[in-house]
């Protein structure tokens, strides 16, 4: 009995210690989930009463070409953010894993982008992409060349932005990158060694291969990452020029709270979930088979 006893209390404290986690998931997780889903058959503006709709929302949202431009739009930031991230970050990686002065400055002035505010980040490459005042294009103008449209030509834009969102996130990708630089068998290398295998063997034949697990994260959290994107566009160019911008999130995010549709904006942000589950889920098995 006294055994019992002692389990039952052991349960009451461990149910208190989960309390809050539990209380937090109910009230910022399952309720707006719960609800978002009830805003799917319904029309809503917050102010006046719901009214029940049925499938009518799905029927706008297949209709909606603004829409599926903006699905667009993300992708091709996905098909500029991904490889451009993938590369830059593993690249890094292997200069930081080799034995070099002040090794753990570096790493941490890479990183540091990552823990600073989105919106810092934009307004700060905002200055840099400005057309007639910006850095970048100063310097281009110093080295004979003409200015770039950055973020004011439809063509620029998309691209503009998936840059400066690689150079935001790559600190992370390459701290995950080093541990699994760090994990392979030094053993690997110097068999190669002795077989005289060159450094782009090495790299191609036992890095890449060593790191595939690592690289189906990468490129899972770099997908979930870039199908998010919303406070580079909102703050840079709204959406512009021509809605080349328009970001999904974005225009959900419009939807919601600009146009105040938010039993539409709940049944785009449904459909662009499974979107996006769909994108990651063949694409983890397309990796992870090659």
């Amino acid at each position: 009995m006294k055994v019992l006893k002692k389990i039952k209390r052991g349960d009451k404290a461990g149910y208190m210690m989960s309390l809050p986690y539990i209380i937090s998931f109910l009230m910022f997780v399952a309720f707006p989930l719960c609800f978002s889903f009830i805003l799917v058959f319904h029309k809503w503006n917050i102010v006046t009463p719901m009214e029940f709709v049925g499938l009518r929302n799905f029927a706008r949202l297949f209709q909606d070409v603004q829409f599926f431009k903006a699905i667009y739009n993300t992708l091709v930031f996905l098909i500029i953010h991904i490889p451009l991230q993938i590369t830059v970050a593993l690249l890094l990686a292997v200069f930081l894993n080799q034995k070099i002065k002040c090794r753990g400055l570096f790493r941490a002035l890479y990183f540091l982008p990552v823990v600073v505010s989105g919106v810092v980040i934009t307004i700060l490459w905002q200055q840099l992409y400005a057309y007639e005042t910006g850095v970048l294009n100063t310097i281009l103008i110093k080295l004979g060349l003409d200015k770039i449209p950055w973020i004011t030509s439809p063509d620029w834009a998309m691209p503009s932005i998936a840059i400066m969102a690689t150079w935001k996130n790559v600190g992370l990708y390459i701290i995950l990158f080093l541990v699994g630089l760090q994990g392979i068998p030094q053993y690997m290398y110097e068999a190669a060694d002795i077989d005289g295998a060159k450094p782009h063997q090495k790299f191609f034949y036992i890095t890449i291969p060593a790191l595939n697990s690592t690289m189906v994260l990468v490129i899972i959290l770099s997908t979930i990452g870039g199908f998010s994107l919303f406070i580079e566009p909102f703050v840079m160019t709204g959406g512009g020029p021509m809605n080349s911008t328009l970001s999904a999130v974005l225009y959900i995010y419009n939807q919601a709270f600009y146009f105040g549709h938010m039993g539409y904006a709940a049944t785009l942000g449904f459909f662009f979930a499974f979107i996006m589950l769909t994108v990651v889920l063949v694409q983890k098995k397309f990796v992870e088979r090659k």
